[in-house]
Parts: C-alpha cells; sequence; structure tokens
C-alpha cells in the first residue's frame, strides 16, 4: 500500500483536507491621521456652538449687583430661554423677560461698543415707576425688595442720599447732569418725554433694569431703557468666584492682567469662595 503523506496544515485544518481552500486572512482597516483629528475638530465645534449660542460665560467685575452677586462670581448665562424662538427648535422652553429676572445685556448708548452688564428687570413696557428715598414704586405700590442696597449714612460717601438717584425721576436736572458723565446724553434728552405725572413710564419693546447695589450701580436710571432686542439671556449659578479687587475693572494694562493671573495661581485654594459654587441665581 503505498504511503499516504499528511501535511501539518491537513491534520489542524478540517477544511484543508477536505479540499476546500482556508479563508482568506481578515482585513484590518488602519485609522489615518485625520480621523482623530476630526473627531476633535467636531468636539471643538459642538462645545464652540454650546458656549456661544446657548451658554456663556461671564465674571461680575462691579459692586452693582451685591449681594446677589459679588465682584469675582463668575455665572454661566443661559442664552436660550429668553431669545426670540425659533422655528429649528420647537422642543426649547422660551419665555418673555419678567419683572425680577436677573439679565444680561448690551448697554444701551454704550461708551464702549459690545459693552455686557448684568441688572435686574424692574419694569416691563406701560409700568409706571419711580423712586423714594430709594424705595421702589411701581404702578403706585411701593415694592419690598429684601436685595435692594438703600441710601443710609455708613461713613461711605456713595451711600448718602442724592435726590436725582434715591427720588428718581423728580430731580431732572441732576438726572441730565449725571447721564451726560456717564456718557449717555441721548438719556437726558429723551428722559423727559418719558415722565408722566412724575413717573417714568416705560415705552413698548423696552424693559427698565437697576442693580440691586442701588447707590453703586450705574443703571437704567443714568442711561435709559434696555431694547428687548439687547437683552442676550440670564445668569444661572454662579460656578466659580475668586475674591477680587473691586479696583481690579479699572487696571486694564497687560502687567495687571499677568500680575492678577499670578497671584490667583498662587491663591486659587484660600480666595476661592467655596460656599459660592453652584450658587443658584434669583
Amino acid at each position: 500500500m503505498p504511503d499516504i503523506t499528511t501535511t501539518p496544515d491537513e491534520k489542524t485544518t478540517p477544511s484543508t483536507a477536505s479540499g476546500a481552500a482556508p479563508p482568506p486572512p481578515a482585513h484590518r482597516e488602519e485609522e489615518t491621521a485625520l480621523e482623530p483629528l476630526a473627531s476633535i475638530c467636531t468636539v471643538l465645534a459642538v462645545g464652540l456652538f454650546v458656549m456661544t449660542f446657548i451658554f456663556q460665560n461671564f465674571e461680575i467685575p462691579s459692586a452693582s449687583m451685591e449681594k446677589t452677586l459679588l465682584i469675582g462670581d463668575h455665572v454661566l448665562v443661559d442664552r436660550i430661554s429668553l431669545a426670540p424662538p425659533a422655528h429649528w427648535a420647537p422642543f426649547v422652553h422660551y419665555r418673555d423677560v419678567q419683572r425680577g429676572d436677573i439679565i444680561v445685556f448690551l448697554k444701551p448708548h454704550p461708551e464702549t461698543p459690545d459693552l455686557y452688564l448684568v441688572k435686574r428687570c424692574i419694569g416691563l413696557p406701560g409700568d409706571r415707576i419711580h423712586l423714594e428715598h430709594g424705595v421702589l414704586y411701581l404702578n403706585g405700590v411701593p415694592q419690598t425688595e429684601p436685595y435692594a442696597g438703600m441710601p443710609r449714612d455708613n461713613g461711605d460717601p456713595e451711600d448718602l442720599y442724592q435726590p436725582y438717584r434715591d427720588d428718581f425721576p423728580s430731580d431732572l436736572q441732576g438726572i441730565q447732569d449725571a447721564a451726560s458723565n456717564n456718557n449717555a446724553a441721548l438719556w437726558a434728552q429723551e428722559l423727559p418725554g418719558h415722565i408722566v405725572n412724575g413717573e417714568l413710564v416705560v415705552p413698548p419693546g423696552t424693559v427698565f433694569a437697576m442693580g440691586d447695589n442701588r447707590t453703586k450701580s450705574l443703571d437704567g436710571r443714568f442711561w435709559g431703557f434696555v431694547p428687548r432686542e439687547n437683552i442676550v439671556g440670564r445668569p444661572m449659578f454662579v460656578y466659580w468666584s475668586f475674591q477680587t479687587p473691586a479696583d481690579q475693572i479699572n487696571k486694564t494694562s497687560i502687567g495687571d492682567r499677568i500680575a492678577f493671573m499670578g497671584h490667583i495661581l498662587l491663591h486659587i485654594f484660600d480666595e476661592t469662595r467655596w460656599n459660592r459654587t453652584l450658587h443658584v441665581v434669583r
């Protein structure tokens, strides 16, 4: 009987022994250098869209909203809910501005372009507004505002009673002088046309806004109404708060900014206000 030789492959591979061809080796797709770059670009594009059109970071630079918002608070602003409704996003909850809302908006009659401010909406179109010794009267009714800073004699000259500011709008000349000094000469001209029986009447398409720290707030009393289209959103919560000097807003040189960044790095743990982290803004 002739010898029958068997190769190692035939011993271990049944398909070869039966005469079938072995399966081709699996082809492995190699990742090109552009694929991870495309993934990174997609993440960046989505993040940029979210932080530009949905949420935005703002830092509070002044004391005009104390004690609601402190100098050095970093807030996340919702740019969607107060925006005009969009047909492409019917699932998003939109609403109009309400009295008491804290709003972020572009300053009307700005001395510098693209100046964002944070104030509280006090009056809506048709509302009648006046102040008596710092107390807000809305449509003839005095308002209870526990968050509002009133004029007082505490040793700070800015907090002393000032008629043009605290009895608004009775001292027209004083208001017009203050408006002109605040580079809002147009408001000084417009103001008399909006006063009826000693009260300011909010015109259509606008709101009237003031800071909570009334004695230190350059607000609607000094530059006028906020057009509805100037409102960009509302702050939701404080995500980080760092103790910041009140005069830091005036230090705009590169050297000052670098010095303060170094200060933050050195004191990020001991000068961060940890108790304000995730503080909801109301």
